[in-house]
């Protein structure tokens, strides 16, 4: 990770939904059970992510470091370009020619030529280090879990239905620019191929947290799945926002996440007493020194985000092609509300056993509205199509009770996936009681998707919004 420079522009706002993908805790090193979606994500081998991470280390005792001017960067480049062709990539080495420093090596792109050119998923980690040492941290361990994974792709060669692309940027520590050359030499065409970029950035910081990047965004999902499910409870990257290169494609409005360990930030009680470590040190105490070695890496960590990163491209872009199966059942997590407000996310103090009204079943439900002034509240949770399902439909009962009058919409109740809304229901709806109400989410069959249900009130006259019993059906 690059040290924080002032940089023109505003940070875009990616945040594209709420909610994160349920998924029960399961040991450390393996993935959560697999939706009927995605095959089953391998277990990425620590032993091999260490072989390479001892070959940075080699490639760094040519001078010291790996500086993208070095020696060091160089032979680190032909180490995963070797692997990479050996493997069946085709792999091509872009040199930066403008906004580099002078004598930066290249860029090194690997794209498996399987998927939808269309729908491009891009995992990528910076191979440069800084001049003071050999850079393990920061950055051999997400470089090494990307090598890793990019060669359990190609090894296990499973049937995709979208791309996927890996990328090892120079330049990082000058300021981000090799990736930047890269997005900004690209075509708004090519740009807009790319559905989602994920970063890898000190994955293995001795005193470490668990990070992800724009963690309730709908490109985080499968990333914080993972972590949910080892019981981590991951949280937002603060420390690491535009300071990496998941930053060069946030600036052209591609949607992005990633993981990260922290660097010179401390941790805190809270977060020592969630993870372990110490509370008051830095994330990583040989960050940008000459002690970030081979002895400077959390192995356990290092395990788990390469494993998160196995999951992620799984999720995203192996599908099981026309032969999968349409299995709704407990796609959508907690559908009736009685098991807390878990995997709702947002307005979720609108999640009660509310006393006047009843439940349509259970006692519990969502009530959103009915604060007779200007508000928003919205719940949503992340949940995943079968791909096998032509048919796909969101159910869910509504009761809407409404002090308006008339055939004016005023206040309102939308589902929206990923942001887009699907269908609207308003105060002219009101009346009759539980209704079972659905949305079609059959284009959606094989996504991971983001669903929000929001309800809006004008400045006066309640309307309330009540929500129970959401499930998904499919043919």
């Amino acid at each position: 990770m690059k040290r924080r420079f002032a940089m023109a522009g505003t940070l875009l706002a990616l945040v594209l939904g709420l909610g994160t993908l349920p998924a029960a805790a399961t040991p450390s090193g393996t993935s959560p059970a697999s939706t009927p979606t995605a095959l089953a994500a391998p277990d990425i081998s620590l032993t091999a992510v260490r072989a390479h991470l001892d070959e940075f280390s080699a490639a760094a005792r040519n001078g010291g470091n790996r500086r993208s001017t070095s020696q060091g960067y160089r032979d680190s480049v032909a180490y995963v370009k070797g692997k990479l062709q050996a493997a069946g990539y085709t792999v091509t080495e872009q040199p930066c020619t403008s906004g580099c420093t002078s004598g930066a090596g290249p860029n090194l792109i690997a794209e498996w030529p399987q998927g939808d050119a269309s729908a491009v998923y891009m995992f990528g980690a910076h191979l440069d280090g800084v001049s003071a040492g050999p850079g393990m941290n920061d950055n051999a361990s997400g470089s090494a879990a990307l090598l890793e994974n990019a060669l359990t792709l190609a090894r296990e060669n499973p049937e995709l239905r979208n791309r996927v692309r890996f990328a090892w940027w120079t330049d990082e520590e000058q300021g981000l620019n090799g990736s930047d050359f890269y997005v900004r030499t690209l075509s708004s065409a090519e740009r807009s191929r790319i559905k989602a970029y994920y970063n890898f950035d000190m994955v293995a910081s001795l005193n470490g947290g668990y990070f992800v990047n724009h963690i309730t965004s709908a490109a985080a999902a499968p990333m914080k799945a993972y972590w949910d499910s080892l019981g981590l409870r991951p949280e937002e990257n603060t420390e690491g926002a535009g300071r990496s290169d998941d930053y060069s494609f946030e600036r052209y409005g591609i949607p992005t996440s990633g993981y990260a360990m922290g660097a010179s930030a401390r941790k805190t009680s809270a977060q020592a007493a969630k993870w372990g470590g110490t509370s008051g040190a830095a994330y990583d105490p040989c960050y940008h020194r000459s002690c970030d070695t081979l002895s400077n890496i959390n192995t356990t960590g290092l395990d788990r985000a390469a494993d998160g990163i196995a999951y992620t491209v799984w999720q995203q872009a192996v599908g099981t092609g026309g032969g999968g199966t349409c299995d709704p059942a407990g796609v959508v997590g907690n559908g009736g509300f009685e098991s807390g407000t878990a995997p709702w996310t947002g307005t979720t103090a609108v999640i009660a056993a509310h006393s006047g009204r009843t439940a349509h079943g259970g006692t519990r439900f969502a009530w959103l509205g009915g604060n007779g002034s200007t508000s928003t509240e919205s719940v949503g949770q992340t949940v995943t199509v079968p791909a096998g399902c032509t048919r796909a439909s969101l159910d869910f009962w509504l009761w809407i009770e409404t002090a308006e009058s008339g055939s004016r919409a005023y206040d309102t109740f939308s589902v929206r996936v990923n942001g887009s809304t699907l269908a609207t229901w308003s105060n002219v709806h009101a009346g009759g009681g539980w209704t079972q109400r659905s949305a079609d989410l059959s284009a959606y069959a094989g996504q991971t998707v983001t669903v929000t249900f929001t309800a809006t009130e004008d400045y006066s006259l309640q309307t309330g919004f009540l929500l129970d019993d959401v499930s998904l059906s499919g043919a």
